[in-house]
């Protein structure tokens, strides 16, 4: 952290002392007011709900300028990414700070592909759930019981067991994804393969039977691993933040990633994707492409409570640049697929197409984002609307590790304490029962 030359003044209207304040320079972005010393100088906290204007940590991973619509993961655009590179190749950059070599990448695959099997004790485990269980209640009890089989990798201030444990997880995850689908539908685990590649063993783990072999189309897998890239980490989100705060507790690194799991499960969060699909599918009940002019209607409505879903974003101010990365996959999918005619997928591009050339949405900067688009290519992949959720905890298993990872290695870190505006009752006395 570099700090700045010039520091900010805090000045109060009715006569108190100013307070000089260190201002700290990164990278990119915005220049950071510290306020560490703020309580003691002053006793004020400062309230700042959601963390709107909050930076709670320092970190080198990911840089998103919401204004620019930018996504930088260790400084490498997210559409040079996801065009030149696999997600493995993705995962090392996450963990390590670098694009592997050849060679680097050779091992980093191997290792990841001989750690996908889990513990068969896994396979009871899942007994334990409702066949119609919801998928992320079910990888919520899986992540988190990682640590009941892993003994050896729960210390989190062990820098080897943190990598123990990362390797794990990005190699169960997906095996563990699959398990909880096939539970659900009856059907037998498929293992993973060591000779296909990690989008495609999770497509054979997924879609795979006993009685028959499978053949992993390749424009699927591809899909699947641009999915992958494009969810790998997106800074400070909900979810990060929670495993951010959950591992400074020194808890181990599967409980830590299995409160992200939690926190992921969120209709405004992960399950985003869901929503806009379900959204989609409420639009078809009412009668399809006709009726998208009145859904619109609602949508513009301040006194109707129709939202719409997979459009806009919380950070991007400007277009989501994973969404036109999504895109280009949605249209590849749908066309290998034969399914440009789906009256569904139909549905999805009259709502595109309005929501790009509406005036109230443009002027709201109310674009598709990558939620809308990965949604449809999920389904059109054949994976059922509750598992999307899931897969997008899959893949962001690598951010928060790398996260988590950082966070330990920050000797600047403490425990997460956030203060409060407290607006409750003063101090009172209790009254015997009879005078209540």
């Amino acid at each position: 952290m570099k700090a700045s030359d010039t520091k900010a003044t805090l000045s109060f209207s009715n006569g108190g002392d100013s307070v000089e304040l260190p201002i700290y320079k990164g990278t990119v972005g915005p220049d950071v007011i510290d306020i560490r010393k703020l309580y003691a100088q002053t006793g004020m906290f400062t309230y700042d709900p959601g963390f709107m204007s909050t930076a709670a940590c320092q970190s080198a991973i990911t840089y998103i300028d919401g204004d620019k619509g930018e996504l930088l993961y260790r400084g490498y655009p997210i559409e040079q990414l996801a065009t030149n590179c696999d997600f493995l190749e993705t995962c090392h950059l996450l963990l390590y700070g670098e694009l592997p070599d050849a060679a680097k990448k050779a091992n980093f695959t191997k290792l990841v592909t001989n750690h996908t099997m889990v513990n068969e004790q896994m396979q009871f485990f899942l007994r334990g759930f409702r066949r119609d269980a919801h998928p992320m209640a079910i990888m919520t009890g899986l992540v988190g019981a990682l640590s009941a089989f892993y003994h050896d990798s729960t210390d989190i201030n062990n820098p080897e067991h943190r990598e123990i444990a990362a390797i794990r997880l990005i190699a169960k995850m997906p095996t563990l994804v699959a398990m909880a689908y096939k539970y659900t539908i009856g059907q037998p685990y498929m293992y993973p393969k060591n000779d296909l590649s990690y989008a495609g063993n999770f497509l054979h783990m997924m879609f795979a039977t006993p009685c028959e072999e499978y053949k992993v189309n390749p424009v699927l897998e591809r899909a699947l691993d641009r999915i992958f890239i494009l969810h790998a980490d997106h800074e400070q989100n909900a979810s990060t933040s929670t495993v951010r705060l959950c591992g400074s507790s020194g808890t181990n690194p599967f409980a830590a990633i299995a409160a992200g799991v939690a926190c992921l499960w969120g209709p405004a969060h992960g399950g985003a994707n869901e929503a806009a699909l379900n959204m989609l599918y409420d639009i078809q009940k009412e009668g399809g492409v006709e009726k998208i002019g009145e859904f619109i209607k609602k949508v513009k409505d301040k006194n109707s409570n129709v939202k719409l879903m997979g459009f806009g974003h919380r950070v991007y101010k400007n277009y989501d640049p994973r969404a036109k990365l999504m895109q280009e996959t949605c249209n590849e999918v749908l066309t290998e697929l034969g399914l440009e005619n789906d009256p569904l997928f139909k549905l999805a591009k009259e709502l595109e197409k309005i929501a790009l050339e509406d005036e109230y949405f443009v002027s709201r900067k109310l674009y598709p984002n990558v939620d809308f688009y990965s949604g449809i290519v999920q389904r059109a992949i054949g994976i059922p609307v509750p598992l999307f959720t899931a897969i997008f905890a899959l893949a962001r298993t690598v951010g928060w590790i790398a996260q988590l990872n950082e966070m330990i290695g920050d000797p600047e870190y403490k425990i997460g304490r956030p203060r409060q505006l407290f607006e409750g009752s003063p101090k009172r006395d209790v009254k015997p029962i009879s005078a209540r």
